[in-house]
């Protein structure tokens, strides 16, 4: 099972705080796994990340349980951002078995977050003004639930053929 993590940042330019929220989101083929929602002006270090893993790695173990009872393997795509390769994130990926599926940071191309979910999202967030966390939680929340399975599926489907034309074009970035 392939699971894709990167991070938006929710501009909060009419939030009250004048603040940037980062979501943190862990999805596959078949829905959101696990996601975090960082106060304002919080950001990811290697001992957050470890503890996202850690609840990622339980919620995996609820929400897709018949991995954990078929002993399949987890392939996770994240890049090589300093908190993600940390001595405590690395070892207790290797604790987990978890493959690693690196890719470059800043490859929007590649990473189905970025192509597919976050650009969704991204579009729904035009012309929303947050005034709270909670409003921001709220809205992340009822976005989740708004997408059907095909989203996610036709997300991770068309995953390799990005890939293909990031081979073919030498790592150039191509327009969606």
């Amino acid at each position: 099972m392939g699971i894709s993590r990167p991070c938006i940042y929710i501009d909060g330019q009419a939030n009250i705080h004048g603040s940037k929220l980062m979501l943190c989101i862990w999805w596959n083929q078949l829905g959101i796994i696990y996601y975090e929602l960082l106060q304002p002006n919080e950001t990811i270090t290697g001992d957050r990340y470890r503890l996202q893993l850690m609840r990622l790695s339980l919620a995996l173990k609820v929400k897709r349980s018949y991995y954990v009872e078929r002993d399949d393997k987890v392939i996770l795509q994240h890049d090589n951002a300093r908190p993600r390769v940390s001595q405590m994130v690395k070892a207790y990926l290797e604790n987990l078995k978890w493959e690693i599926l690196l890719h470059p940071p800043y490859s929007s191309n590649i990473v189905p977050t970025d192509y597919h979910l976050f650009r969704s999202m991204t579009h729904s967030l035009a012309d929303q003004h947050f005034h709270s966390y909670k409003e921001t939680k709220s809205w992340v929340d009822s976005w989740i639930t708004s997408k059907d399975l095909e989203f996610f599926q036709r997300g991770i489907r068309i995953l390799p053929e990005r890939w293909e034309k990031v081979v073919t074009r030498e790592g150039q970035y191509f327009q969606q």
